[in-house]
């Protein structure tokens, strides 16, 4: 089954996403750099803490907890170092912390000397500059997971739609580099089983195709800003993490249409962006 994580730093919600299944609560420190990139685009950007980390962390007992912090930076009147801001997210309860954005070796090499084995690390593939030196970068000892970004590198590629990037080979040609390094990894998001711009069923299949093991649960799949009933967000969650298992359940029995599913999303993606 896939690794399902779900953006949130409300404790409450953290709860709930866990009751349901959710594998993996994600909050989600990374600003810098993140409105010039994405600005005027209807992305999720968080306004995450660190004091965030500690109140989540202490609200789940099954989950767990998945930090992105901020790509490789120096300390500034604004805000702390990386060494700072990484040591103090594990301190609170982080059991994951992603780098995002990062283009060279050496900004790795410095993420995993800081976080020192104290968690395990997850890479986020999201520039053409990583997707580059990703031979380099497999090669390194204590890289434990790796996921490709699809907003920010379809952007960096120019795409039009991000699902490009599944159609035209980058995400596979990845994939395959992972799985042959022996990385657990994943990519995108997905909605709820019928919803998206491509069906969310359509995009597990490609996840089970690929070997991936991990996608984020999008904002689409449970949008608790527009909602203000816990029962509702409770049964949005229960309902959506059954339907998703479900067709893991038949995905995992059914390998063979998987192809199938590939030509029938190269289509769809194909008339989004004429």
């Amino acid at each position: 089954m896939l690794n399902l994580m779900y953006i949130t730093n409300r404790p409450d919600i953290a709860q709930i996403a866990e009751a349901a299944g959710v594998d993996r609560i994600f909050v989600d420190l990374e600003y810098i750099g993140k409105s010039a990139r994405q600005g005027g685009m209807d992305t999720v950007q968080s306004h995450h803490t660190i004091d965030d980390v500690k109140q989540v962390s202490d609200a789940i007992t099954k989950a767990q907890l998945l930090v992105r912090v901020n790509p490789i930076h120096e300390e500034t009147k604004h805000y702390i170092s990386s060494e700072e801001e990484i040591s103090r997210v594990i301190e609170n309860g982080a059991n994951i912390v992603m780098l995002p954005f990062f283009k060279t070796v050496n900004e790795v090499k410095r993420f995993v000397h800081i976080v020192d084995g104290r968690a395990k690390t997850m890479l986020l593939v999201e520039t053409p500059e990583a997707v580059d030196i990703i031979d380099n970068i497999l090669e390194m000892d204590g890289i434990d997971n790796l996921h490709i970004g699809l907003n920010d590198l379809s952007l960096a590629y120019q795409k039009k739609f991000m699902f490009e990037l599944l159609t035209d080979g980058t995400v596979e040609r990845l994939c395959n580099k992972f799985k042959h390094a022996g990385v657990p990894y994943g990519f995108g998001g997905i909605a709820a089983i019928g919803k998206g711009a491509i069906p969310a069923e359509m995009i597990i299949k490609e996840h089970y195709r690929l070997g991936s093991t991990c996608a984020i649960l999008s904002r689409s799949f449970c949008d608790t800003e527009k909602m203000d009933k816990m029962d509702d967000i409770r049964s949005v969650f229960m309902n959506g993490l059954k339907e998703i298992r479900a067709l893991e359940e038949t995905c995992m029995t059914h390998i063979a249409y998987f192809n199938q599913n590939k030509k029938l999303l190269s289509g769809m993606v194909e008339a989004f962006v004429k």
